[in-house]
């Protein structure tokens, strides 16, 4: 490669990597618009007990099955997490059927034994970990009923007494 190649290689190189670093790191202001909280908030407030809204809100700005809303001092809930702490399995499950990111707390909420009890033998810290408002997983299985009774008593066995512990 001649002298003359190498510069102008050298230079195309550089543009076109600088070029790629600006796609990398360019403005989230190009992109779209973030929900406006009071969305967010309200549809975080239909998850615990308003299902029709859920899905009125759903349809008309899907991704809020993502969202979620700080009540505070980190204090993060998703609309999924309200419907597992108020014990609402209706909510619960159209929220998942339509892709909501689930977790331990509401399957414990939804009886789902098999899933939850294996977790928490592989990992026993989460026994003692806090839902949205600091709600543990004995709360949980307390509003999921009959069907998390085992959860509760599993729960108890395990040394987890507290409902509720304060998010610091």
């Amino acid at each position: 490669m001649n002298r003359k190649n190498f510069i102008r290689t050298s230079v195309l190189g550089s543009a076109a990597i600088s070029l790629g670093t600006a796609s990398i790191f360019s403005n989230p202001a190009d992109g779209p618009e973030p929900l406006k909280m009071e969305i967010v908030k309200e549809f975080v407030g239909a998850g615990h007990n308003n299902l029709e809204r859920v899905k009125q809100m759903l349809a008309e700005y899907p991704n809020l099955i993502y969202s979620r809303y700080d009540w505070g001092n980190g204090d993060f809930e998703e609309a999924i997490e309200g419907a597992g702490h108020v014990g609402d399995d209706e909510i619960a499950n159209y929220l998942i059927e339509n892709g909501a990111r689930v977790n331990l707390f509401v399957l414990t909420m939804l009886g789902k034994t098999d899933l939850v009890k294996p977790i928490i033998e592989q990992y026993p810290g989460l026994l003692y970990a806090k839902g949205a408002h600091g709600f543990t997983l004995l709360h949980h299985a307390e509003r999921g009923d009959d069907k998390s009774k085992e959860l509760y008593d599993y729960f108890l066995s395990k040394g987890l007494t507290e409902k509720q512990i304060k998010i610091k």
